[in-house]
């Protein structure tokens, strides 16, 4: 087994290249300069998710400085994160970037991306933070086990090598699979098993996937024989549904969807500010008032077009009828269809780089003041790979910042001096 550096307790290895595993490692190293510090990244890329999030623009955090509120948009974790945020919260992070140059902006729903609109702001400020604490980056590496030492650790990567380390900082993401968690057991610590959180919902051969493309922008979609309900952005692709408003639903309802192996019904109020008793009682006024007007020239809904002609030709109305002349049956079926529109839901889409699992190392298992582990002294965890998820709008980047930097403050107090 060959070393590729002996520093014992004055070495830090992080494992994974992400946002916590950064994080992580660039607060250490300048919060301690006499630490070493040493990222090992699996894959030839670094900060993938920081890339590709929010369009590619990152979506650093949310304006929520309240913690009661802040937890609340956390499925799983609000307990732990009630107590990590008191270290760390979405006013440090906006201080922390600002404090390195990088000017950020509050969006209207309260997301928080970087004023340049490109990720690309964020990477270079945490490269340049690593550059300028000389944090070493092994790429193309894999972490194959960790082993105990008499003092600290030996870290066993991928190709026959090993490196030595007084702590380590797990911030490798999540697991798509239980097995995956192996060499994490090996440390003595036990898992909930990961499933899929963010993913969108197929609804295969339904003509709505023709539609792929339209948008609205506040729509109710609720998961039938359950509470789970969300309202927001809806897209239409050609798989199905996607949008904040499903991906939020995915988050609150991972396990139990997981459950139903992704079959189930959804109903989409796609107009929010009615349900189908109060459109029934307003339609005899739009019928009144809309009478000479034909069908697909007046949409009173500010429904994208497209959307809406789909809506007349699911409740079997010809365009060219004039809204006086639209028959009873006709007309309900067009009422129920834009206030409780069934959708049969066969499975769901997940984009690897991009979306969270649900699921990781037991919370109870690890210290929310450093982050350590309760069952390994000198071990740490960062990110994901906790049983921490938030749903869209920053919420899992905040953990990710949050968890890093308290590790980070707990590691260098350790090894001062």
């Amino acid at each position: 087994m060959r070393n590729l550096c002996v520093m014992n307790n004055k070495t830090l290895v992080v494992i994974g290249g992400g946002a916590a595993g950064f994080f992580c490692a660039v607060n250490a190293a300048r919060m301690n300069p006499l630490l070493k510090v040493i990222i090992v990244e699996k894959s030839s890329k670094l900060l993938s998710k920081v890339r590709v999030s929010g369009g590619g623009r990152c979506n650093v955090t949310h304006a929520c400085f309240d913690i009661n509120e802040l937890i609340k948009f956390y499925p799983r974790g609000k307990n732990f994160l009630k107590k990590t945020f008191h270290w760390f919260n979405p006013a440090n992070t906006i201080q922390w970037f600002e404090e390195r140059g990088v000017q950020l902006k509050t969006e209207g729903d309260g997301r928080i991306f970087p004023a340049t609109n490109n990720s690309e702001t964020i990477i270079h400020c945490l490269l340049s933070e690593a550059n300028k604490y000389g944090v070493e980056i092994i790429l193309q590496t894999e972490v194959t086990g960790i082993v105990s030492e008499e003092e600290g650790f030996s870290v066993q990567l991928s190709n026959n090598r090993s490196v030595q380390a007084g702590f380590i900082c797990v911030a490798c993401g999540g697991f798509a699979k239980a097995e995956q968690f192996g060499w994490l057991k090996q440390l003595g610590h036990s898992i909930e098993l990961p499933v899929p959180s963010l993913f969108t919902f197929n609804v295969p051969d339904n003509a709505v996937t023709q539609l792929m493309g339209v948008a609205v922008p506040g729509a109710g979609v609720k998961i039938t024989g359950t509470k789970l309900s969300e309202e927001g952005a809806l897209l239409i692709t050609h798989w199905g549904f996607s949008g904040p408003a499903v991906l939020r639903l995915s988050a609150w309802g991972a396990r139990e969807l997981a459950d139903r192996n992704y079959h189930f019904t959804i109903l989409i109020n796609w107009l929010t500010d009615y349900n189908e008793h109060s459109l029934r009682e307003e339609w005899p006024m739009l019928r009144q008032q809309y009478a000479a007007n034909r069908m697909n020239s007046k949409n009173p809904f500010g429904l994208p077009n497209r959307l809406w002609l789909y809506l007349l030709s699911i409740a079997n109305i010809k365009e060219e009828w004039r809204w006086a002349d639209v028959p009873v049956k006709e007309q309900n079926l067009l009422i129920q269809s834009l206030t409780a529109q069934n959708f049969e839901v066969k499975g769901k889409t997940t984009f690897k780089e991009e979306f969270v699992t649900c699921g990781g190392i037991k919370l109870n298992e690890i210290d929310a003041n450093t982050m350590q582990s309760k069952l390994k002294k000198g071990v740490f965890f960062a990110g994901e790979i906790m049983d921490v998820d938030g749903i869209t709008g920053g919420f899992n980047f905040q953990h990710a910042w949050t968890s890093g930097w308290i590790a980070a403050k707990a590691i260098s107090g350790m090894n001062n001096g």
